[in-house]
């Protein structure tokens, strides 16, 4: 397999994460505990606006993956974002998540594929053509 269909296949792979977590998860609420740790951080008020809106924000996240535009910019932004994520439910909601604190193992591992991919694989394409 070429570094360019690795790069390919781990990019859909990433772009696949957001939109379950956005669209099957959150959106369709197929895994209710992400309300109510947006609930937690954020007020139960309008949890379940508040997670619909993250999850089409995370579907979104995963066409703008696919597009490939700004790809760079997007993998920084992506990095943040989970970083972001992560340290507060660590802090602020442990219990609920699925892995309690060892969540932040699995956000790190994503964190270096999704950098891994962009800036070590992506950059070894550009320079063999």
């Amino acid at each position: 397999m070429t570094t360019r269909a690795i790069s390919k296949l781990i990019t859909v792979l990433i772009a696949l994460v957001w939109l379950v977590n956005g669209l099957f998860c959150k959106v369709l609420d197929l895994v209710p505990r992400h309300q109510q740790i947006v609930g937690e951080i954020l007020g139960q008020e309008y949890a379940g606006e508040l997670t619909m809106a993250i999850g089409l924000a995370e579907a979104g996240m995963a066409v703008w993956i696919l597009s490939g535009y700004k790809s760079r910019f997007n993998a920084v932004l992506q990095i943040i974002i989970i970083a972001t994520m992560n340290i507060l439910e660590f802090l602020l909601v442990p219990d609920f998540l699925l892995w309690g604190k060892a969540n932040s193992i699995f956000a790190l591992l994503f964190i270096l594929v999704i950098y891994y991919n962009e800036f070590q694989l992506k950059p070894k394409i550009v320079q063999a053509t």
